[in-house]
């Protein structure tokens, strides 16, 4: 995550403010305003009252990140966002999000394959500060859901700190560490097909960030009904039992 270089140029007269808004738009830079917008959004994402909101008003965004590869560290890059709201155990379908980004790299063959994402459909779709922006308004100051979260975090996290120098401080829950949790041992792999075909949720789309997520949404409310049944009441709970499992 390299600093922009000082001096002249494009991020000095940004800082400045000297490049209007609309022409940084153009280029694909951050602007000044979407910079703002975001870090606002990163501030103050784990009050406490949140760890008391009944399971069944809990608002959560369950989302899925389609990549070039598979280490943000490494140069990868996001190629498209896709995410669905959910409260309680209700999914919200008129409530999605989904939008593909310009990686400004290439996309190898083989997530080309496994995505169905060709650079064609990437090159006029929005720059990665658009796609976040638009994401991040979507999920506001909801709890976050994926599954095996370690990878979206460290895309999102990248995206956040390249475009804004901020890191996520959203909750995160992880439908793989509560199945692992609520099914201990039921499964080889704990991968989200196995774990779809266990709850009997049909499996069409993957590799797709908006199917994923809504397949993952059914997860996510499936697991919540469990966890009502055992008396798990609020996330303060979901937490205690995660860190004992």
């Amino acid at each position: 995550m390299k600093e922009p270089a000082q001096g002249g140029g494009f991020w000095s007269a940004l800082r400045r403010g000297g490049v209007p808004s609309a022409i940084a738009s153009v280029m694909g830079a951050p602007t000044a305003q979407q910079m703002a917008f975001i870090r606002s959004l990163t501030r103050e994402q784990r009050r406490s009252e949140v760890l008391r909101t009944p399971l069944e008003r809990l608002e959560t965004v369950v989302f899925d990140l389609e990549t070039t590869g598979f280490s943000a560290q490494h140069g990868d890059e996001i190629l498209s966002f896709g995410a669905i709201r959910v409260v309680g155990d209700v999914i919200m379908e008129k409530e999605q999000f989904y939008t593909l980004v310009n990686p400004r790299t290439e996309i190898p063959e083989q997530i080309t394959r496994l995505t169905g994402i060709t650079r064609e459909m990437t090159d006029g779709a929005p720059p990665l500060m658009n796609g976040l922006h638009d994401f991040m308004s979507f999920v506001g100051g909801r709890v976050l859901v994926a599954h095996a979260s370690a990878h979206d975090k460290a895309f999102l996290n990248a995206a956040l700190w390249k475009t804004s120098k901020v890191q996520l401080t959203h909750r995160v829950l992880d439908t793989m560490m509560l199945a692992k949790w609520l099914e201990p041992q039921q499964h080889q792999t704990y991968s989200l097909d196995e774990l779809l075909a266990y709850q009997s949720i049909p499996i069409e789309g993957r590799h797709h960030a908006l199917e994923d997520a809504k397949m993952t949404a059914k997860l996510w409310v499936a697991y919540v009904q469990e966890m009502l049944k055992r008396n798990v009441t609020n996330l303060a709970d979901v937490y205690a039992h995660l860190s004992h499992a």
